[in-house]
Parts: C-alpha cells; sequence; structure tokens
C-alpha cells in the first residue's frame, strides 16, 4: 500500500534531525570505535551524542581533556579524518616510550567511553593555501595532518595534483598504508612514495629504503619546486626537509609545517612559576608601570608587571585556568575578556570570530590596560 505524504512524514524513517555545526569550544564526544593502523599506532573515532557537524579545515587538531591518576591532562592531537565525513572525527595516537598520554589512551580509552575536547584549532591546513599542485611531506605519526588533507582532496574529487612522500622506520610502522595505496590506485594525479628506513628480519619490501634526501626527492617529485608544501614530523625530520628545500632555492613561503610539538623552552615552565618570578621582578618596577587584572566570575585582581601573561595573574591568585600548549596553539586556556585591551601572540589556537567577540587565550595574552576577564 503506497502511504501518503502525510503519513510517510510521521514514520521514523522521515523523523527530522537536529544537527549542530562544530565551532572551537569544549565539546562532549564519545568514542564509537578503535582501529589498529600498525602494532603500535591507533585510531580512535568519536560522535557527538547529538547529531554534529564536524567541519574543520583538514590539518587542524583538538586538545583533549582526559583525567589521569586523578589529575586534569590537556594533550593535542591533529584530526586525522576529513571533513568530508562530518558526523564524527578521529585521532591517530602512536605509543612512544614513557608517553604518559598516548600510552594512557592505548591502554585505557575504549570505544563508548565518553570524554570533552576542545577545538577545532590550527593555522596549518590545506584550506588557506590553496594550489594546484602539491607535496605532502611526513615522517612517521606526523602522516595524521597529511592524510586528513589527502582524504578530504581524494572525497571531494579535488582536481589538485597529489605528491605524498612518507618515511617510516620499517615497513611495519607505515600508517594507513593499505588506504594510501587505494587513493593512489583511483585517482591518476596522487602519486605516492613511501621510504623505510630499514627492513627488519622476515619483512618484504619493494619501495625506497633509507632517508629522504635530495637524490630521493629528485627522483620521486621531480618537479617538487613548483609545488605548494605541507610537512609534518619529528623535528629532525622537519629541519631537515627545510634545509634541503633552502638549499635549492625553494620559495619558503610555499612552505607550511605542524609546529605545534616545538614547544619553546622559555614557556615550559609552569604558570605558578612563572608567576612567582614575574612577582620577585615586579619589586623594582615602579608601581606607576603595574597594571590591574580582574577576574569577574570568583571577584579577585591582581597587579600585574609589564610582560605578565593574563594566566600568570591567575596563577598569582592560586586561580586555575586549564592550559595545554602554552603558546598559543590548543586553544585550551580561552577565556572572555570583557573591558581593556591586551597583546594576544598566538599560534592558530583562536578564530577571528572569537577574538572579535572578545575572547583571547590568557597563555600568551600581556594587558596593555587593566582588564577585565570573565573567569
Amino acid at each position: 500500500m503506497t502511504q501518503s505524504p502525510e503519513n510517510a512524514l510521521t514514520t521514523p524513517y522521515y523523523t527530522a534531525v537536529s544537527t549542530n555545526i562544530w565551532s572551537n569550544g569544549r565539546h562532549v564526544v564519545r568514542c564509537v570505535r578503535e582501529i589498529y593502523e600498525t602494532w603500535d599506532t591507533k585510531t580512535f573515532i568519536f560522535m557527538a551524542e547529538q547529531p554534529v557537524m564536524f567541519f574543520f579545515k583538514p590539518g587542524q587538531f583538538v586538545t583533549l581533556e582526559l583525567e589521569i591518576d586523578g589529575l586534569q591532562v590537556m594533550r593535542s592531537y591533529t584530526i586525522s579524518s576529513s571533513p568530508s565525513v562530518p558526523y564524527s572525527f578521529s585521532i591517530t595516537v602512536k605509543r612512544v616510550v614513557n608517553g604518559y598520554v598516548s600510552n594512557w589512551l592505548h591502554e585505557n580509552l575504549r570505544q563508548g567511553d565518553v570524554i570533552a575536547v576542545h577545538g577545532p584549532v590550527g593555522v596549518f591546513n590545506c584550506i588557506d593555501h590553496p594550489a594546484d599542485k602539491v607535496l605532502l611531506l611526513s615522517g612517521g605519526v606526523g602522516i595524521t595532518p597529511l592524510m586528513s588533507m589527502a582524504r578530504w582532496y581524494f572525497d571531494t574529487n579535488s582536481e589538485v595534483d597529489i605528491a605524498f612522500v612518507h618515511s617510516a622506520r620499517t615497513p611495519r610502522d607505515v600508517i594507513y598504508q593499505r588506504e594510501l595505496e587505494h587513493m593512489s590506485s583511483r585517482v591518476p594525479h596522487f602519486a605516492l612514495h613511501l621510504i623505510c628506513e630499514r627492513q627488519e628480519i622476515g619483512q618484504v619490501w619493494h619501495g625506497y629504503r633509507g632517508f629522504l634526501d635530495l637524490a630521493r626527492l629528485e627522483l620521486m617529485v621531480p618537479d617538487y619546486l613548483q609545488r605548494e608544501i605541507f610537512c609534518c614530523g619529528p623535528t629532525p625530520y622537519m629541519k631537515a626537509v627545510q634545509n634541503l628545500l633552502k638549499e635549492q632555492g625553494y620559495d619558503m613561503t610555499r612552505y607550511h609545517e605542524e609546529s605545534f610539538g616545538a614547544t619553546p623552552s622559555d614557556v615550559k615552565q609552569d604558570a605558578l612559576e612563572q608567576a612567582e618570578i614575574a612577582s620577585e621582578e615586579a619589586d623594582a618596577i615602579n608601581q606607576a608601570d603595574l597594571l590591574q587584572v580582574q577576574f569577574t566570575t570568583t571577584g579577585k585582581s591582581v597587579q600585574v608587571a609589564p610582560g605578565e601573561t593574563v594566566h600568570n595573574a591567575a596563577a598569582k591568585l592560586g586561580m586555575h585556568i586549564p592550559k595545554g600548549c602554552g603558546v598559543g596553539i590548543c586553544g585550551t586556556c580561552k577565556v572572555l575578556k570583557t573591558t581593556g585591551e591586551v597583546t594576544m601572540e598566538h599560534n592558530g589556537g583562536i578564530t577571528d570570530e572569537d577574538v572579535e567577540a572578545g575572547y583571547i587565550l590568557s597563555c600568551c595574552s600581556v594587558p596593555k590596560t587593566d582588564v577585565a576577564i570573565e573567569y
């Protein structure tokens, strides 16, 4: 029997779905699947309880809010999935020796578990740097943001000419190998090149061996100087790539790399320690130079010396603003500034829309005038 349009709309198959759009902030998500990519690398897939369209720029990351051994821990991970699959997102995590968070995730995060994430944020992405020809260079688990980009290009049937060069220690350490080979086999303008440092006993490998160098790069991607380059991997790997490209006269304004692993040593100190140092320095500063930071929710206020951050001001008062990276990348320490002016030198951890709305990142915001913070 044929249903009338009126009756059809009342059946479960036509139930309207209320869908929200992902925006930078704190979100509660559930782990819906775990996938072993290699022997020591696992992908975790997340969805929201209520449908959410997880739109982001391929290459961006999220910060996980976790409780480990009774302590709140924040850690940033690149999104490895593509926004072309919008109702979920994934991160891919590799076990590392003495890796506090990565190993905890492998051992404790299971399907069905609920966690909070902050984001998405990050200036490293392929949307803001469009190009007809790209070169994706990755080493180890640094492949994750580039895989997000590759999946985006593939799923959207992009006409971008892609050369993907990935370096791994051994054949069993090549992450996403089968999926990369599948994409390469389906798209004529997707050239895949895999390099392994070495082979272990019993492993079969017919690809490139050794390390990425000029000779191998010219052999694999002869026109690399004409491509937009996106790079992510261990710091020594990225440094070597930079040196190689500079020596060949590459236009480095077209070179982009993921950098939230390179936290400068001068910002690694705990906020409370920084606050104590600043307090000592303030003793020698003219009182007229001090500025007031007021936290309106708690009703507390404190004077800070020139150069002190809002985060340090909170620490002086014994207040803990959650922080992940300390250099304005992860976006965890975002707070609302209601009055006053600050100088904020961030690294992509906050959107232009949030800045216009008055939000700042406390870890990298230095008051220029007296300020009031909603916290």
